[in-house]
């Protein structure tokens, strides 16, 4: 009787001990949920966090769609052999090359490649920030829906001075999201 209940706790101890080790995924295996694609996620090669492209025929202006598609590929194509800091930085700079007339709307690119130029030197969140406070407001009487577009105008002069998760939260009061 105690050799079987022995026996019994070390299959189970065993299973257990060696159940996370199953659910991993080794090389060239696959986790649990995984199919041949990869995990959740992973498209094509692109890492964990690349979607699948955009069908361009479906977008509001599919010229400007093709033309920011394959100055990205371009873009990925000059910086394949960087990587970290340094690829962010090139990627960067590959869009300053991008060609404002194919734009959805010239005047905007435009800009915003003044004011990528401008803010060049910063990183992060201060980044965002120049860019935010370089960049011309925008003409809500143009925009589909006026009403939406005075309330981003409304949020981002309320919220300009903040960073991160100030900044975060000072936009979620100002849309009404809890």
């Amino acid at each position: 009787m105690k050799t079987r209940l022995m026996m019994i706790a070390s299959a189970l101890l065993a299973s257990l001990i060696s159940l996370p080790a199953s659910a991993q995924a080794g090389p060239g295996g696959m986790g649990p949920g995984m199919g041949p694609g990869g995990g959740a996620g992973m498209m094509q090669g692109g890492g964990p966090r690349a979607r699948a492209p955009r069908d361009c025929s479906q977008a509001p202006n599919p010229a400007a769609c093709t033309a920011h598609r394959e100055a990205r590929a371009q873009a990925r194509e000059a910086c394949k052999n960087t990587a970290g800091p340094q690829r962010r930085q090139c990627m960067q700079e590959q869009g300053q090359n991008f060609d404002c007339t194919k734009a959805g709307n010239p005047p905007q690119c435009e800009a915003r490649k003044m004011a990528y130029k401008e803010c060049q030197g910063q990183t992060g969140p201060a980044f965002r920030q120049c860019v935010q406070q370089k960049m011309p407001p925008v003409d809500c009487s143009k925009a589909p829906n006026q009403a939406r577009c005075d309330l981003h105008q409304k949020a981002r002069a309320a919220c300009q001075d903040k960073l991160g998760p100030e900044h975060k939260a000072c936009l979620r009061e100002q849309f009404g999201v809890k």
